[in-house]
């Protein structure tokens, strides 16, 4: 068994995929219409076989004040795994992106937390051992 797709729910599917794909560096792994949304996956490109990520559309009712409230107390909605926290950081700073946390040595991680433009705070997380 092993952890084959997660959803972040997300303001605007094409928006989303243009951070994610543009900025973040994912391909996309499934771009299906569903009526009024489509079935939006991005991949890991070095690891097409990994865990997708759904771009979900915020359509549940129970989605927005859930969303809404991690997104007004700070708390990430996720956590992506980077080489180089600061490396990142400088680099997705030079394209405009937004950051509510710059790089953080916390215990064994080095961490920061980028607002995705799509509703939701993104934790990048650096293993330091």
């Amino acid at each position: 068994m092993k952890l084959q797709t997660v959803s972040i729910f997300v303001d605007d599917q094409q928006h989303a995929l243009e951070f994610y794909t543009t900025r973040l560096g994912f391909t996309v792994s499934a771009d299906i219409p569903m009526g009024e949304h489509r079935w939006l996956t991005v991949v890991d490109p070095e690891r097409p076989d990994s865990t997708q990520i759904s771009l979900e559309p915020k359509g549940h009712p129970a989605v927005v004040p859930f969303t809404d409230a991690l997104l007004a107390d700070g708390i990430p909605f996720c956590v992506l795994g980077v080489d180089d926290v600061q490396a990142e950081y400088d680099r997705l700073l030079a394209l405009g992106e937004t950051f509510t946390q710059p790089p953080t040595a916390m215990g064994p991680v080095i961490i920061a937390v980028l607002d995705d433009t799509c509703g939701n705070l993104l934790q990048l997380a650096q293993w330091v051992g």
